[in-house]
């Protein structure tokens, strides 16, 4: 299998319909999450509405860096997620992060397998592959602590 066309699919699996490695993936967790879960905040946690701002933040601008050749995003911006005071705030969002997993693997996947050594726009911010492989890295991190906060929601709703 061609390296870019396994990376798509490590994309998709974390992101959209995998099961593999966390038994899981943003599609199916955020899917069946409301909007009065997704903005709950428990003590200093990231709410789960925050970390799939984070990550849609990241694959939003990744693709726009793989259209335009800049980087256009700031870590400092990465958390800064709108107001959500309805589901139908909440389910745009999730579209918007659905929409963008799957344009951000297909992108991926349409790389020429050559491309992934080569530096990503600038040398300091290292190959491509280094830089999907950061993607699918983070991704699994925040995914995990997704499932902990429903989880904690979950029990604290039904105790």
């Amino acid at each position: 299998m061609e390296k870019q066309l396994f990376m798509a699919n490590r994309l998709r699996e974390v992101l959209l319909d995998g099961h593999w490695i966390a038994n899981t993936n943003y599609q199916e967790q955020l899917i069946d999450t409301n909007w009065q879960q997704a903005v709950y905040k428990i003590n200093t946690l990231n709410s789960i509405a925050a970390l799939t701002y984070h990550i849609n933040y990241y694959l939003e601008g990744l693709l726009s860096a793989f259209r335009t050749g800049k980087i256009d995003i700031s870590d400092k911006y990465s958390f800064d997620v709108p107001e959500i005071s309805s589901e139908s705030d909440w389910k745009a969002l999730v579209q918007r992060f659905l929409t963008h997993a799957a344009r951000f693997a297909d992108a991926i996947e349409g790389l020429e397998e050559k491309r992934l050594e080569q530096p990503f726009i600038e040398e300091r911010y290292g190959s491509y592959l280094r830089n999907i492989e950061g993607v699918i890295e983070h991704s699994y991190y925040h995914l995990g602590q997704i499932v902990l906060i429903k989880k904690l929601i979950v029990s604290q709703q039904t105790h």
